[in-house]
């Protein structure tokens, strides 16, 4: 049977040959006036007010190059009337590079920076936001309501092409920076061999370099990689180039660089994932098709939490560079009120996609089935046939097909009309809103260009410690700076801020669907993460870069303190109950939801296998001494990433082997109970001969660093780390004993638990155990007996004082 698309109503008895009677309702969207709409509204989709389609529409019909083409020049004119409004290409009355250098470079930065972000997004789109159809119906048709998944290799396509874009773009940043820090012109003479200097022995054009060929990496493996799996990886190496570009600009001057850095790799992530996947997003639409708006949804979430990254980390940023009020008045401060106000009605315009699109788009999907629309079309040309075919005598039923086929080709014009109208409505919001993500971007770039109103200079006489760690030497150390002293990291600060806000919704979650959560739980994981956010942003924080003995009551409130309330809160049970499982949202879906990545990770042969209660401990007893004694300690001291290692890893670590011992969360069959407990005790014995070698230990670990502190107050550096030894053999012994007297109840309460089940059992099938026993002493008996030619005596195994006996 034909599937053509039927234009008309169906030839009915008494019309000439080829001719078609009008269906029932209007097919079109333009005919008629005064009309109702195709879904039965005035002015709706498909209504004949005989208007042109509005200026989304017009734009959602222009091919997809044209559309980026348009966004990307936008950005640029952006980026050209912001620089000029500060002055930041003004020509150099020495050494000016000239007016290519002075434009070109920030144009070159804003589409490093914008390839770069859709590259981001295109892959985190690939992770977790696009609808992915199981493999095992490849060929099969795909029917109402089901995930159509033609989209999810198209973005890694995306991806490899927007990272061979931000590797172009970086190779010509990286000339043009070197062309205007050196104030040379790229054509005049020894310009290459000074570039190749440039770029192997300062650290800048190292930086730089390294972005270039991390983005070269990026497209080769966008291009090969073809799972979630892979597409995380890859995410990942970007994150990379992201943390390398926060080095570079005003973060790397800063007078709090630790929290400069932070905030502008915070910064830059959010912004990247937020602007790039609705970017990717957009160029992907047409290959959405019914996925779009699960699709939209999901995206929606993801850019309210960049929402709150780029709003957080832009608000520290400000604050570093200026003094007070009246710096707002300066050229930084103008661009700095024009880039918040910027992203307020960005704000506004993603608060206002949640509520209008996403529900529009949701109950439009079922107008954008292929099965709909092909069921109609069949229906109709079933319909036109018959009443072709019938004779006049059954010219009645002929009529009854011809209603059909009219409201079948109603149908197929309700489709098409709410596919435009929502993808006029999806294209409108995406248009302004990149359109002012693009503004953002420009007036960005521009105030990175701009010299800040707070001087960045280095003390002229800094102290040794400002030379090693680049902060002020902190006062001393007392019981009351302990509680009240603070230095932010704003990157573990934001994971610990969501931590909570996360569990606490899961919990509320929970609730109103009518389900249970201990509140013991619930204060667990708080206290917890507020320790958490106190040791990593605290005064062991401050302090833990100047004394070793701060140093150790950092990683071991991390390892052993922290662990033991996240392990008892049970946050991957949660999750797993709190979260939706994607498949029931949308059918054929096999993409992974956070849910989905959870039980990825948990049920991994790579975590499977740390998780092990044996390898958890090893983990945990020997990276502190592979870390304590060699170079990883003094790196964690002088990297920020070095430093983050070291807090994720021994936090982790610690979960993992507290998690083994009275965790409750998913994990590998945990040991015995009697063994548990000499796991432990061997646990406890390393930690107290660490701290023992520490405490009469005469060489000082990393002498360079804490040897040359220049403390005016407290001990010498070698007294100070015996303290930091005592500390190691207090802290870790207290939560040990902790662990082990928790181990004791959960193995007491695990008896109680089987002598309750054996109970039940006994009192439903009877005590077969206790009855095959006294078969036995029976039998025994009777052999005892036979043996010695007397009557055997019955035996019955004893009974408890004080139970009834009566029953046997």
């Amino acid at each position: 049977m034909s599937s053509t698309p039927v234009r008309g109503g169906a030839r009915t008895p008494g019309q000439p040959d080829g001719s078609v009677a009008p269906p029932s309702r209007s097919s079109t969207s333009g005919g008629g006036t005064g009309g109702t709409g195709g879904r039965g509204r005035p002015g709706g989709p498909g209504s004949g007010r005989g208007r042109g389609p509005g200026a989304a529409a017009r734009w959602a019909g222009l091919p997809v190059v044209v559309r980026l083409t348009v966004l990307v020049v936008a950005a640029v004119a952006c980026v050209v009337a912001g620089v000029a409004f500060s002055g930041a290409v003004a020509p150099r009355l020495m050494a000016d590079p000239g007016a290519v250098v002075r434009w070109g470079l920030p144009v070159s930065a804003t589409v490093t920076e914008l390839a770069a972000s859709v590259a981001l997004g295109a892959l985190v789109l690939a992770v977790g936001v696009l609808p992915r159809r199981d493999p095992a119906l490849a060929g099969k048709p795909v029917r109402a309501g089901r995930a159509d998944g033609s989209a999810y290799p198209r973005s890694l396509l995306v991806a490899a092409g927007a990272a061979a874009v931000w590797t172009v773009a970086s190779v010509v940043h990286l000339v043009l920076t070197y062309a205007n820090v050196a104030g040379r012109r790229p054509d005049s003479a020894q310009f290459g061999q000074e570039l190749g200097l440039f770029v192997t022995q300062v650290d800048l054009g190292r930086t730089l370099l390294l972005i270039t060929t991390t983005a070269a990496v990026v497209t080769a493996l966008s291009l090969v990689v073809a799972t979630p799996t892979g597409a995380a990886w890859t995410a990942v190496v970007v994150l990379v180039a992201l943390y390398q570009q926060a080095q570079l600009g005003h973060a790397a001057g800063a007078s709090g660089h630790d929290l400069a850095t932070s905030s502008m790799v915070v910064h830059l992530v959010g912004a990247a994932v937020w602007i790039g996947a609705l970017a990717a997003l957009a160029v992907l639409v047409r290959r959405v098709g019914t996925d779009l708006s699960a699709s939209v949804a999901r995206y929606s979430v993801v850019a309210g939490w960049c929402f709150v990254a780029v709003a957080v980390s832009g608000l520290v940023n400000g604050l570093l560079r200026t003094s007070g009020w009246s710096d707002l008045t300066t050229t930084y401060g103008v661009l700095l009120l024009a880039k918040v106000a910027l992203f307020g009605a960005l704000g506004l315009l993603g608060l206002a996609h949640r509520r209008a699109v996403v529900p529009r788009l949701a109950g439009g999907a079922a107008a954008l089935a292929p099965t709909r629309a092909t069921a109609s079309v069949t229906t109709s040309d079933r319909a036109a046939g018959a009443a072709a075919d019938v004779p006049n005598a059954g010219r009645a039923g002929a009529t009854a097909d011809v209603a059909n086929a009219g409201r079948a080709a109603g149908a197929i014009a309700d489709a098409d009309a709410e596919r435009r109208a929502g993808g006029a409505l999806f294209w409108r919001l995406v248009l302004v809103e990149l359109a002012v993500m693009g503004a953002v971007s420009g007036v960005a770039v521009a105030l990175g260009s701009t010299a800040p109103p707070v001087p960045e200079e280095v003390p002229a006489d800094p102290s040794p410690a400002y030379r090693l760690t680049g902060h002020p030497l902190p006062p001393e150390p007392t019981t009351l700076r302990w509680l009240t002293e603070w230095r932010w990291d704003l990157l573990l600060a934001s994971a610990a801020v969501a931590g909570l806000v996360v569990y606490w919704r899961w919990v509320l979650r929970l609730r109103r669907r009518g389900d249970t959560w201990p509140w013991a739980r619930t204060a667990s994981w708080t206290v917890g993460l507020l320790l958490f956010g106190w040791t990593t942003s605290g005064a062991p924080a401050l302090y833990g870069h100047v004394l070793f003995s701060a140093h150790m009551v950092q990683h071991m409130v991390l390892a052993m303190v922290v662990p033991i309330f996240v392990a008892l809160s049970a946050p991957v049970t949660l999750a797993l109950r709190a979260l939706p499982v994607r498949s029931t949202r949308l059918r054929d879906d096999v993409s992974r939801g956070p849910r989905e990545w959870i039980l990825v990770l948990v049920h991994s042969r790579v975590g499977g296998f740390l998780a092990h209660p044996v390898v958890a401990a090893v983990n945990f007893v020997g990276s502190m001494v592979l870390f304590y004694y060699t170079g990883l300690f003094e790196w964690s001291l002088r990297s920020p990433v070095g430093h983050l290692a070291m807090v994720v890893h021994f936090t982790l670590a610690g979960y993992l082997f507290v998690n083994a011992l009275v965790g409750v969360d998913p994990g590998p069959k945990r040991l015995p109970y009697p063994q548990r407990l000499l796991l432990l005790f061997a646990t406890m014995a390393f930690h107290a001969f660490f701290g023992v070698a520490l405490v009469s230990g005469e060489t000082l670990l990393v002498a360079d660093w804490f040897g040359l502190m220049g403390r005016p107050w407290g001990p010498s550096a070698l007294a100070d780390q015996q303290i930091g030894g005592a500390i190691t053999w207090g802290i870790g012994e207290i939560p040990t004993l902790a662990l082990a007297i928790g181990v004791g109840f959960a193995w007491a309460r695990d008896d109680e638990r089987t002598a309750r089940r054996r109970d039940r059992r006994v009192d439903r099938e009877g005590d077969v155990e206790m009855d095959e026993y006294n078969a036995m002493l029976s039998g025994l008996a009777a052999r005892d007996a036979r043996d010695a030619g007397t009557a055997p005596t019955p035996h019955r195994a004893p009974t408890p004082p004080g139970s009834d006996d009566t029953s046997r």
